[in-house]
C-alpha cells in the first residue's frame, strides 16, 4: 500500500493543471447543454480529456457515428502508450491489466513509466497515479459544470494553456540524452506540420508513430 500512496502523492503537482482543465471542460459541457450530472457521467465513463473536448465541439453538429470515430482517432495514442508500458506488466492478471488500462491517462502514464524506468515502479504505484488523476478530473469537471454561469468565457483566462504546459513539464523528465531531445523536437515539428496538412486529429497519431520510428532508428545507429 506504500506504493499506492506514492502514486497518489505523485499526482499532487499535476492536480492544479488537471483541475483547471477539468473546470474548463465542465464550463464547456454546460454551454453545449449538458447538465452537471451528465458532464460528470461523461468524465466517469470516458475519462479522456481530449476525447471529451472533441465530443463537446461536435455536440449538436454531427451524428453519433462521426463523433465516435473522431474520438477513437484522438485516443489512438493510447495504443502507443499501452505498448510501451506493457513489458512492465508481465505477470499481472488480466483483471489488473484491464483496470490499469481503463483508468490510464496521459499524466498517470507519464508518472508510471518514469517510475518503471527508475526501477521502482509497480502496478500499485500505477493504480495510485491513475486514481489520483481520475478523482481530480471528475471532481473538477463537476464543479466546473456547477459554476459555469459564473465563467461565461473560459478562454479569456488562458485555461486552455494549462494542459500543454503540464505536459511540457512531464516531458522534461524523459529528456535524458541527445537522442531523447532530438526525438522530442522532431516529433513537435512533425505535429505542427501534420496539424497544418492533415484533417482532424490524425496529426497526433502520425507524429507519434513517426517520432517513435525515429527513436528506434537513432537507438540502433547509436549502438553500431
Amino acid at each position: 500500500m506504500n506504493s499506492l500512496r506514492r502514486g497518489l502523492l505523485a499526482t499532487l503537482p499535476l492536480a492544479p493543471g488537471t483541475a483547471a482543465f477539468g473546470l474548463l471542460y465542465g464550463v464547456m459541457a454546460r454551454q453545449v447543454g449538458l447538465r452537471p450530472w451528465e458532464a460528470a457521467a461523461m468524465s466517469i465513463i470516458v475519462h479522456a480529456g481530449s476525447a471529451q473536448f472533441t465530443v463537446l465541439g461536435m455536440w449538436g453538429l454531427a451524428a453519433p457515428l462521426p463523433i465516435v470515430l473522431t474520438t477513437l482517432v484522438v485516443n489512438l495514442r493510447h495504443l502507443l502508450m499501452g505498448a510501451s508500458v506493457a513489458p512492465h506488466l508481465n505477470g499481472l492478471s488480466q483483471r489488473w491489466k484491464a483496470l490499469l488500462a481503463l483508468w490510464m491517462s496521459d499524466e498517470s502514464y507519464a508518472l508510471a513509466i518514469a517510475e518503471y524506468e527508475r526501477g521502482s515502479g509497480n502496478h500499485w504505484y500505477f493504480f495510485g497515479a491513475n486514481l489520483g488523476i481520475f478523482l481530480a478530473w471528475i471532481t473538477s469537471g463537476f464543479v466546473g459544470a456547477l459554476v459555469a454561469s459564473a465563467v461565461p468565457d473560459p478562454g479569456r483566462y488562458g485555461l486552455d494553456l494549462v494542459f500543454p504546459l503540464a505536459f511540457l513539464g512531464l516531458l522534461m523528465s524523459f529528456l535524458k540524452d541527445r537522442i531523447g531531445v532530438l526525438v522530442a523536437v522532431a516529433s513537435a515539428g512533425l505535429a505542427l506540420l501534420g496539424a497544418a496538412l492533415l484533417p482532424g486529429k490524425w496529426y497526433v497519431i502520425a507524429a507519434g508513430l513517426m517520432g517513435s520510428a525515429l527513436g528506434v532508428v537513432l537507438e540502433k545507429v547509436n549502438r553500431t
